[in-house]
């Protein structure tokens, strides 16, 4: 029981960050660069060392690996056929809706998944890794449900439904997180592919989407969030775990 209530605790952070952003829409009149400049880069570091120290080094401590560079590369096919999907058609924002949405279906995942391996005896997860996991992920999550709801008001919608669209492509992640935790003793033997593919489909996250928002203008402050990001995670999972 307790590892359901750390997930769900875990995932609904995460819906909460995505609610946060997506209720700028009443504040703000457009996002502060800066500000998600610096969000991104120190979003993008938290992510790329817990894909590395949460998710593949536990991986090749209990699989091949080659069947670990394969579910890698697996997961971050999957992410660059979603984002082929929905780029070849016309730049519509209520495309960019399901996109965002889509995207955080794995981070609900990646999520539930590490907490759940952090209550493992075995498991070289640890709640702390699972904790710094989600708060990167919580941190990105801030100015994309922002972008969401500002992305929805460009269609000329009524803020009020603005915001119900930021808060609901950020729904997904508790719900496929404890879908996670639920099937985790029937995939046990499996865990190391979707720890694989997790991290797959943040690197691509990472790479694709988060640090190149981080230097728009050739912003320093992208650089260095990133680097605090990293080091943070770093510390938390290597020093603390």
């Amino acid at each position: 029981m307790k590892v359901y209530l750390f997930v769900m605790f875990a995932t609904l952070i995460l819906f909460a960050a995505t609610t946060l952003g997506a209720f700028g829409v009443f504040l703000l009149r457009k996002i502060n660069p800066v500000v998600e400049r610096v969000c991104m880069g120190l979003a993008s570091g938290i992510m790329l060392a817990a894909s590395i120290f949460s998710l593949l080094l536990p991986a090749l401590e209990t699989s091949s690996c080659m069947m670990v560079i394969l579910s890698f590369l697996v997961g971050g096919v999957i992410l660059w056929l979603l984002d082929s999907l929905f780029t070849w058609k016309n730049k519509q924002k209520s495309l960019f809706f399901l996109a965002v949405t889509l995207h955080n279906i794995p981070e609900g995942m990646a999520v539930g998944l590490a907490c759940t391996l952090a209550f493992e005896a075995n498991s070289s997860v640890t709640i702390a890794s699972a904790i710094a996991l989600t708060i990167g992920i919580a941190i990105q999550n801030i100015p994309e449900g922002m972008a969401v709801s500002f992305a929805m008001m460009g269609e000329e919608a009524k803020k009020r439904k603005a915001f119900f669209y930021g808060v609901l492509s950020g729904i997904v992640e508790p719900i496929f997180g404890l879908l996670m935790a639920i099937l985790s003793h029937q995939l046990q033997s499996s865990m190391p592919i979707f720890l694989s593919l997790a991290a797959g489909t943040m690197f691509y996250v990472v790479v694709d989407e988060l640090i190149p928002s981080s230097k728009k203008e050739n912003s320093s402050a992208g650089v260095v969030s990133f680097m605090l990001g990293f080091v943070i995670m770093m510390y938390l999972d290597v020093v603390l775990g």
